[in-house]
């Protein structure tokens, strides 16, 4: 049996990279790098688009989660284990009030609220920091990295035996390249 490219076979220990095995590998890449792949925030920044999204209109915890989901893009859903203890924080610290209306709770913010948005504009709008910093990254190296299994499946399918090792040879390496960029910091 074949051992699966993602896994460490190579053509030197019997594994096959042609064949559906480079495929499932290029897949794996390209979802680990999917623009609707979530990442974590900083409970900072949940409090303020919160903030920030109170001072558009007045929401109820859904809604919040919501639109914090489709400003991001779908690369940033808050749990709401993150949400409503932050809302009712900002209730605490004066800066939202709640009404209840139809069983629901809908946030608003005070006037104090209100005066911490406008003081610090920066912190507005997290989920927009977040995407403009995480997706050019990302895509740029997906993109480098599915064109790389590309060309290893194609050696894979049409390559001599020689050819195969001496790309094998060419991958670890870099690999090891890869791996001593990040030990640089």
């Amino acid at each position: 049996m074949n051992e699966p490219f993602t896994h460490g076979g190579s053509p030197r220990r019997g594994g096959d990279w042609g064949g559906s095995n480079i495929w499932e590998a290029m897949e794996q890449l390209r979802s680990s790098f999917s623009p609707k792949q979530p990442f974590r925030m900083n409970r900072g920044d949940v409090r303020a688009g919160i903030l920030t999204l109170l001072a558009e209109a007045p929401m109820h915890g859904y809604q919040i989660i919501q639109e914090i989901e489709e400003r991001s893009g779908g690369s940033w859903k808050p749990s709401p284990g993150s949400v409503y203890p932050t809302l009712q924080l900002l209730t605490d610290e004066g800066l939202i009030a709640a009404e209840s209306s139809s069983g629901r709770k809908t946030y608003s913010l005070t006037e104090a609220g209100r005066e911490q948005v406008e003081s610090d504009p920066e912190s507005n709008a997290p989920w927009e920091s977040a995407s403009r910093r995480e997706a050019p990254r990302a895509a740029n190296l997906a993109k480098a990295g599915i064109e790389l299994a590309q060309a290893a499946s194609q050696v894979g399918r049409s390559g001599s035996k020689e050819q195969v090792a001496e790309a094998v040879t060419v991958l670890e390496e870099t690999k090891r390249k890869l791996y001593s960029i990040l030990a640089q910091d």
